[in-house]
């Protein structure tokens, strides 16, 4: 794996132990720290496709294409996901001691 892979997974990771740091609060759901992380990522990647453009016309008329790139990635980075926790399920879910 190249230093660029490693450090893609570094940054997924570190925004995971965010989160599971979040999920050890008993106040707070973990579908609650879920869905917190999903609107960061939204609200990131809208700025993130905002500092491409110079006005908010020229956005708005690749809003669609950009946002059809994201949710493409997601589906493809979620089925990924998904597809290793069932592989892996007893390893990944099975109780801490």
């Amino acid at each position: 794996m190249s230093d660029s892979n490693n450090s893609f997974y570094d940054r997924a990771n570190a925004h995971i132990h965010l989160a599971n740091d979040h999920n050890k609060d008993p106040k707070v759901e973990a579908g609650e720290v879920s869905a917190s992380f999903m609107w960061g990522v939204a609200r990131y990647n809208a700025w993130f496709g905002a500092a491409g453009f110079k006005t908010k016309e020229e956005m708005a008329v690749r809003k669609v294409e950009m946002m059809e790139y994201y949710i493409e990635e997601y589906r493809k980075m979620l089925e990924a996901n998904m597809d290793d926790y069932i592989e892996n399920f007893d390893r990944y879910m099975k109780p801490q001691n």
